[in-house]
This record gives C-alpha cells, structure tokens and sequence, in this order.
C-alpha cells in the first residue's frame, strides 16, 4: 500500500551502535536516544532495546505507554504538564522539569502510587526554551527538590539549538558545569546525570570542548539521519536515508505550467508564485499536505522537480522522465518530514 514509509532498521542498528561508541570515546556514558520522531513505533523500540540503551525518551506520555514490553527505562522528554502527573508516574521512570509546581504534584502522585520518580532539573543556558535561567538564583529551587521523599534528582540539563539556535560549545556548556559545582558542593551530593543537550551537541565531537563534567546526551535526529543538528552537516561513517517516503502517481498529463485566469490564494490560504515555463508534464501523486509539508520532502530522482500540493495530493514536474499513472516516486526526507509522516495515521510503514 502507499504511500508509505521505507524504515530500514538494520542501518538504524548500526547507527545506534556507532553513536554510542563515538559518545563514549568522548565522555559520554549516558546517551539517552530520543524516539519521538517514529510516534511510539514498536518495532523502532525494539531495536533500541536491543541496543542497551538504559533510557529512552519521548516526548507523549500515550507512546511511553506503549513502551512497557522492554527492559529501557522511559523518560519524558517534553516538560510535564499539571493534567497529566498521574500518567506521568505510572508511565515513565525519569522526566524533565523546571517548575516546582509541577515537582510538587509528581511527588505526591509518586508517593500514592508508592513509587520513587527520577527528575532531571532543566536550566536554561541562554537558547530560551526550558529551564531556570542560569543567571538566576537556583539553590532555593534545589533545596525544596531534596525535601521530596518521592522524588530522586537524578541529574541537571540543559536544552540547545531547539527554539533560539544557540550553538553548543565548551563555554555554554560550563555554564551548567558550574551549576553542577554549586549544587554538590552547597548540598554535598552527587548528581548522576550531566546533560549537555541534543544532537546539537554532536558535532562538538572530536574537538576537546565537551566539558569532562558532560557525561549524557539526548539525541534523536543524530541515531535517525546520522547528522548533527547545530550545522545541519552529516556525520562521517553513519547511515543517512534510513528512511524514505513512496508515493504513487495518479494522474500523469500534459498542461500548461501556469493557471489560465484571474489568481488569488489557494486552499490553504497562501498566495502562491508559480512561473510559467511552457507545456509540462505533471504528475499528481496520492500523498499531501496533511501528510507532510512538501517543503521536507526531496526526489531521490533529481529528474523530477516538485511544484507544490494541497491536502491529498503532491503535483510534480515529470516533464524529463518516463513516470506514468500507477508509477511508484521515491524521496529522501529530513526530520520534520519524518515527523509528520510517522504521526500520519494514512501513511503505511514498511519495514526493511
């Protein structure tokens, strides 16, 4: 059935195991893939299983759910919200937080459920997502944190490149390392965790500037397309095109390239610039725009040129080639594109 979705797990394995040798050769010990861009796919968690992964994370409390067949520890990766502290603990080990409202609830829920919640305190180092400002006054924060009998702090991190695209680097990363001095030397403990960021943080790699303190990361896009993500470059030795998208051509016709009258905006209420290059051979192909934004989508025929789409439908120029209806489009596709088509419920999943 198509259009679907080309999952080749034998190259996710071995990008999995490649990652986590290169994190170990530079100090990191504790990499936590984040598995959120697959929408809770089993068979994808299976592989992280058997990779050994301690933890894994996601960022929906209805795909940790889905998670209790295998030996990983789950970890909510999106910050908890008030509606959700019940599904919380009963669903994953460890979770990212900032707020001590939301602290407060888990504990008390942890303590109903007689169970013992793992946390690691969010600091915000300068990317303006998540987090305590590092600049501020944290130790308050920290000291109500210990009282909680339910609650184990696990660990301090940090989040990068997401919202502001702060690039990581040895000076940001400091920040959180003197955070973490000044938490174990007021409070005379130990944190486990050190989290210096996502994908982002990989291509620090090899560089001598990931802090010795920095002892795990949260990566995604990184295992899923071997890329680092705070240049968008592709990493040396990993697979690339784990995944890709396949469509069908439904209709194969020559028209015009332009529109023949009056234009104003299309279906989605966009003013759309089409030029006009003559006749042209244009193939619909039975996927759109509530699939996957067309923008993230990239014909491994570099013959085939897309035009553009609406809900249900993607229009190509195959003016160059000899695609007719019936016909099967490949494509490469970048993270957000994967996102999207992973939570598309019409997109079938092919494994290989």
């Amino acid at each position: 059935m198509y259009p679907r979705v080309n999952i080749n797990l034998k190259e996710l394995k071995e990008n999995c195991l490649k990652m986590t040798e290169i994190a170990k050769n530079n100090g990191i010990d504790q990499l936590m893939p984040v598995i959120k861009v697959v929408a809770g796919d089993l068979k994808v968690a299976e592989i992280f299983d058997e990779c050994g992964f301690e933890y894994v994370g996601d960022s929906r409390i209805k795909n940790l759910k889905m998670y209790h067949e295998f030996s990983f520890k789950k970890m909510l990766v999106r910050l908890p919200s008030m509606s959700e502290i019940v599904d919380v603990i009963s669903y994953s080990n460890l979770s990212l937080n900032s707020e001590l409202k939301i602290i407060f609830a888990l504990n008390l829920e942890a303590k109903r459920q007689n169970k013992k919640h793992e946390i690691i305190f969010m600091y915000d180092l300068g990317d303006l997502r998540e987090g305590i400002y590092y600049k501020d006054n944290h130790l308050k924060n920290i000291e109500e944190i210990l009282k909680l009998e339910n609650i184990i702090l696990k660990g301090i991190g940090t989040n990068l490149t997401c919202y502001g695209g702060l690039v990581p680097s040895k000076i940001i990363l400091n920040r959180l390392v003197k955070i973490k001095k000044e938490i174990e030397n007021h409070f005379n403990i130990h944190l486990d965790i050190i989290s210096g960021g996502n994908s982002s943080s990989v291509y620090l790699f090899g560089k001598d500037e990931i802090p010795n303190e920095v002892n795990s990361l949260r990566v995604g896009e990184a295992i899923f397309f071997g890329k680092e993500t705070a240049y968008s470059s592709n990493l040396s030795g990993f697979n690339h095109n784990i995944f890709t998208l396949e469509a069908e051509v439904i209709e194969c016709q020559i028209k015009p390239s332009f529109p023949d009258g009056e234009m104003s905006i299309n279906s989605f209420g966009e003013k759309v610039k089409i030029e006009d290059k003559g006749l042209m051979n244009r193939a619909i192909l039975a996927i759109g725009k509530q699939d996957v934004l067309i923008n993230n989508l990239f014909p491994i025929d570099r013959k085939v040129k897309i035009i553009g789409g609406s809900s249900d439908h993607l229009i190509v120029d195959v003016t160059n080639t000899d695609y007719k209806v019936g016909d099967i489009i490949s494509f490469n596709l970048n993270y957000p594109g994967l996102l999207h088509l992973m939570n598309s419920p019409y997109v079938y999943r092919n494994y290989q």
